[in-house]
């Protein structure tokens, strides 16, 4: 084995011999390789290597179980640890992981609101936005202060006049364009040819024509 090589290797070993002491429970080789790879970009067939170095070695365990191997550190190595000791370190777990929960609870409101922040204008933006409104309510101010002081305004009594007006010839037109509607209709009913040629023979424009909606009642 080369010198370049055998340094990679024994990195290799020591991170993986570092790792399982420090987790201090089985795995199998891809899940060494799953948990380690993108941190140290070891590649598989040297991270299986290793592990069976080290197990050759006594540094560690190499167990079957059912079709693959499972590798673990030797408990030998660790201290016993009491009823007492064991009981001190199972409170410790259920206070961090009291304290995981709430820290997670507060990370979810602090990631709610970044994303409340991060959705609302900048304070440029909203500096900008003021200046903007400012020259809109401007404009509207202008234009009310000319409106109240013009002298032609439209009586209520005018406008009601306007509006009658405007039933009463609308009334006219719709009376009108229905009288003239049923008298072609009698005269298409001996006409020869269609309503159409009738229409451009005649010389008849209709509303539809010019687009133009008589206004509802």
């Amino acid at each position: 084995m080369s010198k370049g090589r055998a340094e990679a290797a024994a990195g290799a070993a020591g991170i993986l011999l570092r790792y399982l002491r420090e987790q201090n429970r089985p795995y199998s080789a891809q899940d060494v390789f799953g948990n380690l790879q993108r941190e140290h970009g070891l590649g598989k067939a040297a991270m299986v290597k290793a592990l069976e170095q080290l197990a050759q070695q006594g540094k560690i365990k190499e167990k079957m179980y059912g079709k693959q191997k499972i590798y673990f550190v030797d408990q030998e190595q660790f201290d016993i640890v009491s009823d007492a000791d064991l009981q001190c370190l199972d409170a410790k777990i259920v206070d961090l992981t009291a304290k995981v929960q709430s820290l997670q609870q507060t990370c979810r409101h602090m990631e709610a609101e970044l994303k409340e922040l991060a959705s609302a204008l900048t304070t440029p933006e909203m500096q900008k936005e003021i200046e903007e409104l400012k020259k809109e309510c401007a404009v509207y101010t202008e234009r009310l202060k000319n409106i109240k002081a013009a002298t032609n305004h439209v009586t209520p009594e005018e406008k009601e006049q306007v509006y009658r007006e405007r039933q009463k010839y609308c009334k006219e037109w719709r009376k009108r364009k229905r009288m003239a509607t049923e008298l072609c209709d009698a005269i298409l009913e001996g006409y020869p040819k269609s309503k159409k040629q009738f229409f451009e023979e005649v010389g008849i424009e209709t509303d539809e024509d010019y687009n133009v909606n008589l206004p509802d009642p």
